[in-house]
């Protein structure tokens, strides 16, 4: 039976392919959510995808991550850095394995990216492998919920 990893995605990521290619490459999310599911499928994951734009979704679907899956692999976007709801949700659904994602390597952009509020509730964090830093997330969940 395939285990059930929930990969999130915060506001503006429903733009990809389109908002600032030079950072974020040309591939859309519905491009990412498809290497999502066929990596999942390799690993032995089912794959439940979903984006917002609004935080409330986001902490509704961590609640609901605690009780359907196994994991989660989170791109909160820009309440990466500033949303506290999101941080006590992570932290309401421990000891479930969350992992936060992002595409660009936020340490080499702006200084208002550098900190993160909800990476003190995650197992650990990916950034900066493109598109990619989603599989390595599936990967990691795939280890550590062996």
């Amino acid at each position: 039976m395939s285990k059930t990893i929930f990969v999130l995605n915060g506001p503006n990521l429903n733009m990809l392919g389109k908002r600032e290619p030079g950072i974020y490459g040309g591939k859309t999310l519905a491009d990412i959510e498809a290497d999502c599911k066929a990596a999942g499928a390799e690993l032995g994951l089912t794959i439940d995808f979903r984006q917002s734009n609004h935080e409330g979704d986001l902490v509704s679907w961590l609640h609901e991550a605690g009780e359907k899956s196994v994991g989660v692999a989170i791109n909160a976007g820009a309440y990466t850095h500033t949303s506290i709801a999101l941080h006590d949700a992570i932290k309401a659904v421990s000891p479930l394995p969350v992992i936060e994602v992002h595409i660009s390597n936020v340490h080499a952009r702006e200084e208002f990216r550098h900190k993160s509020v909800i990476a003190p509730a995650c197992k650990g964090v990916i950034c900066g492998f493109g598109p990619h830093s989603y599989i390595l997330a599936l990967q990691a969940l795939k280890t550590i919920t062996q």
